[in-house]
């Protein structure tokens, strides 16, 4: 249930709402807007219906949310879409952001000339793993707290903000010191005490879809940071497994507007995994800047050939700007501004 508040509603009358909602056991979530304070009641319907909260001082009326993603729904924020801001780069609503660097940290001179680069280009902030997760056991598995260090040298160089995974919850205080976003990968989407964790810790968080999830199962992983406190979640499409093997995966680019439609979250698109293909990268990259999406997370190599991981996907670093332009272009036609100081 939504319950909005007048433009006149004192904190008092706030706070009193909020004691009532929670003496029935439920969780009340409180937003506050520039003219209006939304506070989201979660629990028991019929406990919450009968505190009959429609004629309470204070209350402009009671909406009652069907959908069972109260938080990530559309209706919580009457259709606003949630604007994120990251250390100066804003994502959402208009903002574009265009995270960029490589699938995984492997050396210093990789890191810091990627960064490098993708700053020069126009990115809003730099991807980078520190840890990975692999399909195979013995595939490369990242350099952990190594990398981590490498990915703080690479902000202090460029000022760029990080955009980092977290794989296990016993890492979250040692990514928090670096990462300004926790990325959390496609197989850990339904990972459901590591997403609570994430909500806790208070920092903007990365959601990728599962490789055979459901849009409302991806609004529903969203569901389990923001009833931690954390509105900061932004939702990535990154491709799902079909019947097509011409690609390592199928890019959803209907998922763009749907998520759009069924939420105010900022949705982001990863064309590299999605395609697996650098050749496909760019047509995907203009296909979901089309779209609407709020930003795009792309991986860029200084040499692809030698990269550890994910080399043929990479955009090498030489091409990014030129890559940046027409993106660029394609999202400023549509009404988006890229993001980037």
């Amino acid at each position: 249930m939504m319950i909005v508040m007048k433009e006149e509603a004192t904190q008092e009358q706030i706070d009193s709402l909020v004691t009532r909602v929670e003496s029935v056991g439920a969780h009340a979530h409180v937003s506050e807007g520039e003219v209006l304070t939304v506070i989201g009641a979660i629990g028991d319907r019929e406990r919450i219906a009968n505190l009959d909260l429609q004629g309470a001082d204070g209350v402009d009326r009671v909406v009652p949310i069907t959908k069972p993603y109260k938080l990530a729904s559309s209706q919580f924020r009457h259709g606003a879409p949630t604007v994120i801001e990251i250390e100066g780069r804003r994502i959402g609503g208009g903002h574009f952001s265009l995270v960029a660097g490589p699938c995984t940290v492997e050396s210093r001179e990789q890191l810091l000339s990627t960064a490098e680069a993708v700053k020069q280009a126009g990115a809003s902030m730099l991807r980078g793993g520190a840890y990975k997760p692999r399909t195979s056991p013995y595939s490369f598995q990242g350099l952990g707290g190594e990398g981590l260090r490498l990915l703080r040298e690479a902000k202090e160089v460029t000022g760029l903000p990080i955009v980092t995974e977290l794989m296990d919850a016993r890492d979250v205080e040692a990514v928090l010191e670096v990462a300004d976003v926790i990325q959390v990968g496609a197989r850990n989407m339904q990972n459901y005490s590591l997403l609570a964790e994430i909500g806790r810790s208070g920092r903007a968080v990365l959601i990728k879809r599962g490789l055979a999830a459901t849009l409302e199962e991806l609004l529903m992983a969203a569901e389990y940071v923001l009833k931690e406190g954390n509105e900061d979640v932004i939702l990535c499409e990154r491709g799902i497994r079909t019947f097509e093997t011409a690609t390592r995966f199928t890019l959803d680019i209907m998922a763009i507007p749907v998520l759009k439609q069924m939420s105010h979250l900022p949705v982001v698109v990863d064309p590299s995994h999605a395609a697996g293909r650098r050749d496909l990268v760019l047509p995907l990259s203009l296909a979901a800047a089309a779209a609407g999406a709020d930003g795009i997370i792309v991986e860029v190599h200084h040499d692809p050939e030698a990269a550890i991981c994910d080399g043929p996907q990479a955009v090498p670093a030489d091409d990014f700007g030129a890559y940046v332009e027409q993106v660029q272009r394609v999202a400023e036609t549509v009404g988006n501004e890229l993001s980037a100081l």
